[in-house]
């Protein structure tokens, strides 16, 4: 599986955007969808995932009640929706497949990121 993020971009406090996870091969569908973030010289850290068929999502609490994880498999395509954004949201994000769970060793596949800039 190949994956592609998008949709980044610079947002004020309090904005929103969608990140979305191209996906390539058949078993897309197979994997749990992750989505992690990072700031230069910190771990990677969980920010949500979304089991195969949709049934079970799982959020950081950072982000619970703002940020919307979702996938449509008919598009090989993962989606985070992202409300009310603050700064300290800034980071490059990062789609995933692979295990449920919030460990990045869960994941097997990534995709290259893209950077989220929310100014206060």
């Amino acid at each position: 599986v190949q994956l592609q993020a998008s949709g980044g971009g610079l947002v004020q406090a309090g904005g929103s955007l969608r990140l979305s996870c191209a996906a390539s091969g058949r078993t897309f569908s197979t994997y749990t969808i992750g989505w992690f973030r990072q700031d230069p010289g910190k771990e990677r850290e969980f920010v949500a995932a979304i089991s195969w068929g949709g049934s079970v999502t799982y959020y950081a609490d950072s982000v619970r009640r703002r940020f919307t994880i979702s996938r449509d498999d008919a598009k090989n395509t993962g989606y985070l929706q992202m409300n009310s954004l603050k700064p300290e949201d800034t980071a490059v994000y990062y789609c995933a497949a692979g295990d449920y769970g919030r460990d990045v060793r869960a994941y097997t596949y990534w995709g290259q990121g893209t950077q989220v800039t929310v100014s206060s």
